[in-house]
């Protein structure tokens, strides 16, 4: 919050750029590193390398947008993701044109059954294509501050939709553990060209925008038109 507090982007935000410092058994504070790509909002100039983990990438940028807060936000919703399964998004599937083209046409991660409806809402909120459709980091801050607080009161924790979703959740979890339908040791076999450290994307960003420039009369709607396409291009 502080980051897009100070109009700054952080250009490159994924899980393994979050610090995780356990205070106590009931305290943990998370801290975002690695600030070396952020940016003022006010700097527009052009980069020559533009680095990135695609999973985390906003549809946008690999259509020729510049990074925005609102492409941080994105990369906020598949942390959410990460924090639900204990899995890096896309983990099963190569790192390539195929899985950008997918990631525009609308594929996003399969949320489990045991994710808070309320919790899944502002997560999918964050993952919407169209940017100016996400929300603020404040408005994310104060959708968790009002579960948080709704937890600490002990006098509506009995009533409180939002607490009643969490333990539903917390017990529909317990339940697909025992059955060996959730964890992370029972996650698909990671491929092995499922790529999780920054590298410059700009190969892949150029080809996409050239793409999207030579088809932008086409109205590519979902049922595999992007992958279609990819194949016919890139062979």
């Amino acid at each position: 919050m502080n980051v897009h507090g100070s109009n700054f982007i952080h250009r490159d935000l994924h899980s393994g750029n979050i610090l995780v410092n356990i205070v106590n058994r009931i305290s943990t504070l998370y801290k975002i590193g690695d600030l070396g790509l952020s940016r003022s909002v006010n700097d527009i100039s052009l980069d020559d390398e533009i680095y990135g983990v695609i999973p985390y990438i906003a549809p946008e940028i690999f259509k020729g947008s510049a990074f925005s807060k609102e492409s941080d936000i994105y990369s906020l919703g598949m942390i959410m993701w990460e924090l639900t399964t204990c899995c890096k998004p896309f983990a099963n599937v190569e790192h390539d044109h195929t899985l950008i083209f997918n990631i525009i046409d609308g594929v996003r991660p399969e949320i489990t059954e045991d994710t808070p409806e309320c919790y899944a809402n502002l997560m999918k909120s964050c993952w919407d294509p169209d940017p100016k459709k996400r929300p603020s980091i404040s408005e994310i801050w104060d959708t968790c501050s009002l579960w948080y607080n709704h937890y600490r009161s002990v006098s509506i924790i009995s009533s409180s939709d939002y607490i009643i979703q969490f333990a539903q959740a917390e017990l529909k979890r317990k339940d697909l553990i025992v059955s060996k339908k959730l964890g992370s040791k029972f996650s698909e076999k990671p491929h092995p060209k499922a790529i999780y450290t920054s590298r410059s994307l700009n190969s892949y960003i150029s080809k996409c925008s050239s793409i999207f420039s030579k088809y932008s009369s086409i109205n590519f709607s979902s049922n595999g038109m992007y992958t279609i396409l990819i194949k016919v291009i890139f062979g």
